[in-house]
């Protein structure tokens, strides 16, 4: 949903489990970038597929990694899959990967399970950038 709101500026309220890989060119300072962007639903099947998760990470040049602050398992899981990256991706050089950690749903406060300080400090100690979305 986020994916589809950033390339739409339009908000899906239901969003199925399917990968796509989209493409979008954008405009910042003058200068045009195109984003190819994999997104991929988090599921236990997918988390068994090591070697397409791994596909993924070598196709990829950063990584943005959403969790629902009203769903501390998909918070947990993050810790693990940073690890995964960074081993996939800074093994190979001596660059930085860049990853950001997106906490989702932050309208939803009153079911909020995880803090935004949590989610801050893992960021901090992941060295990973940080943001709360709605």
């Amino acid at each position: 949903a986020l994916t589809v709101r950033f390339l739409t500026r339009r908000f899906i309220g239901e969003y199925g489990d399917m990968e796509f890989i989209y493409s979008h060119n954008l405009t910042m300072d003058g200068r045009e970038i195109l984003f190819h962007i994999w997104d991929v639903p988090n599921s236990q099947e997918q988390a068994e597929e090591g070697s397409s998760e791994e596909k993924r990470i070598q196709w990829a040049d950063s990584f943005l990694l959403v969790y629902s602050i009203c769903d501390r398992a998909s918070f947990n899981i993050l810790p693990l899959k940073i690890q995964f990256i960074k081993a996939a991706k800074e093994g190979q050089s001596q660059e930085k990967v860049p990853i950001v950690i997106v906490g989702n749903k932050r309208d939803l406060h009153h079911q909020r399970v995880v803090s935004s300080e949590e989610g801050r400090l893992l960021a901090l100690s992941l060295d990973c950038g940080f943001y709360e979305v709605s």
